[in-house]
């Protein structure tokens, strides 16, 4: 299994901007489907977006699109999601998951990954 590492979260104002990093060792990002995720107060977890590793191909969830924006650096085996314009709504840990047999979709759910880091809190508030 690959590890994972969050990192950049923290305590921002609505509307403000923040990047989140995952750290990936143990094996190459690239050979898996990466997912960031989301836990809110009180929610269950949901998947915030998603990047193949066959085509590069991303999904979003609704509340993230147009705002939030993932990339990954193989290079550095990190893959990162820019969050803009947040929102008190987008408060939550944040968590990176990956698995190499995923193919990402809306039907994708947390339980269908393999590997996760520990997760980074964000919180938006003013």
């Amino acid at each position: 299994q690959v590890q994972l590492a969050e990192s950049g979260g923290g305590l921002v104002q609505p509307g403000s901007s923040l990047r989140l990093s995952c750290a990936a060792s143990g094996k190459p990002l690239n050979y898996h489907a990466i997912a960031w995720l989301r836990q809110a107060p009180g929610k269950e977890r949901e998947v915030v977006s998603c990047i193949n590793k066959s085509d590069g191909s991303t999904y979003y969830a609704d509340s993230a699109k147009g705002r939030f924006t993932m990339s990954s650096d193989n290079a550095k085996n990190t893959v990162y999601l820019q969050m803009d314009s947040l929102k008190p709504g987008d408060t939550g840990v944040y968590y990176c998951a990956a698995d190499p047999m995923l193919y990402c979709s809306e039907d994708v759910r947390d339980t269908d990954f393999g590997s996760w880091g520990q997760g980074t809190q964000v919180i938006v508030s003013s």
